[in-house]
């Protein structure tokens, strides 16, 4: 199972291996303060993706789309993240956004499963 939570959320039992995916480190936290088994920064969108998303929902279906082609490139980090899933059961993908609906964890989640389905995620 592959879940979604904002990192700023209590820490919870059922979260299995959590893995931190954005390419910052989230504001207001020390990394003292919060469960991070893994801080995969590697599979955040780029700099210049991530600017232009801005978090508006109305760029939310091309948002993903640049994304996902993104994701094409880094098979690797999403072997990484399934593998997490088949040794734990469960992964928890961390995200700071405000917007829990349009992130790149949400997209990212997507992905994975799609890729999980196929072998390959396609857009």
């Amino acid at each position: 199972m592959i879940k979604v939570k904002r990192v700023y959320e209590s820490f919870s039992s059922d979260d299995g291996f959590r893995v931190l995916v954005d390419k910052l480190w989230p504001r207001g936290i020390s990394k003292d303060e919060v469960l991070i088994d893994l801080w995969l920064k590697e599979v955040a969108p780029s700099d210049s993706l991530r600017r232009w998303f801005g978090h508006r929902p109305e760029r939310w279906r091309l948002f993903k789309d640049r994304y996902f082609r993104e994701l094409d490139g880094k098979k690797q980090l999403i072997e990484t993240i399934l593998e997490k899933e088949k040794t734990h059961g469960t992964v928890t993908l961390l995200f700071a956004a405000r917007d829990v609906e349009h992130n790149n964890a949400v997209a990212l989640r997507e992905y994975v499963l799609r890729y999980s389905r196929r072998g390959t995620a396609g857009s």
